[in-house]
């Protein structure tokens, strides 16, 4: 049987993903840098390059992840593991607040992976800000015509 190529693979997973890193929702294209193929359970705990055990990761989400799995929640003091995008639906433990500057948690899995994962970093705030206001601006020129 023939060896998939990383190229192959990486199309499948970007294409699956919708070009957006899978934990932040940054889409690629506006991004500085290319996005990663993540391992969601590490190489280093076991875990395999396979389709179902990769994701889409910006480099600042796949930096912070690391090669976790899982931290203590602040509040519960137990340990979590970190939103998976192969096993979870992001909006049952995310949402966006009003304004679309920040990703607010609605589960402790949710918490502990915005903390982990630094998912409300300053750059990603500039950058939503930023796109909220050009859909905006896109949407009242369509309106006007």
């Amino acid at each position: 049987m023939a060896k998939t190529s990383a190229a192959f693979i990486k199309k499948q997973v970007s294409e699956r993903a919708n070009g957006l890193c899978e934990y932040c929702f940054l889409p690629e294209e506006y991004s500085a840098s290319t996005f990663e193929l993540e391992h969601i359970h590490p190489i280093s705990k076991g875990g395999e390059t396979i389709l179902e055990n990769l994701a889409l990761s910006c480099s600042g989400c796949n930096k912070y992840e690391s090669h976790r799995i899982s931290a203590v929640d602040s509040e519960t003091k137990e340990t979590i593991e970190f939103f998976n995008p192969r096993k979870d639906i992001w909006s049952k433990h995310f949402e966006w607040n009003e304004d679309f500057e920040e990703i607010v948690a609605l589960t402790v899995k949710g918490r502990v992976t915005i903390k982990s994962l630094k998912l409300n970093r300053k750059g990603l705030k500039i950058f939503a800000k930023s796109c909220i206001l050009s859909a905006s601006i896109r949407r009242s020129k369509i309106k006007s015509r």
